[in-house]
């Protein structure tokens, strides 16, 4: 595994400087990627995504007032669809998203960084 760990993050959400701060008490070297100053790219989002193994359907945030806005809970949306939508507005991303090598979690609770330490 490589020992380089990125975190995708908004800097805003509690969870996410929650998961910040526990890599920072481990010691590791790890790089912060604010996903709203440096977007992901569709290619980027599904990497991610197939890194976690989870449909993709598990990264949307569907308690968002956008999502039920769109009513993407209710649409049977191809998984590349779902994708482009979380591109266009990344508040929909489940955060924060913490990867090391080929694996990666969604720190939802932010304890689960733990599993790549």
């Amino acid at each position: 595994m490589s020992n380089k760990i990125t975190v995708y993050h908004k800097p805003t959400c509690s969870k996410c400087r929650a998961t910040l701060a526990l890599l920072k008490d481990s010691g590791q070297e790890f790089d912060a990627v604010n996903y709203y100053e440096m977007p992901l790219t569709v290619a980027g989002l599904r990497e991610l995504i197939e890194k976690l193994g989870v449909p993709v359907r598990d990264v949307l945030r569907s308690d968002e007032p956008l999502a039920r806005s769109l009513k993407l809970a209710e649409q049977q949306l191809a998984d590349d669809e779902l994708i482009k939508i979380m591109v266009d507005n990344p508040d929909l991303i489940q955060r924060p998203i913490v990867v090391r090598g080929d694996k990666a979690v969604l720190c939802r609770p932010p304890e689960n960084v733990m599993k790549l330490l």
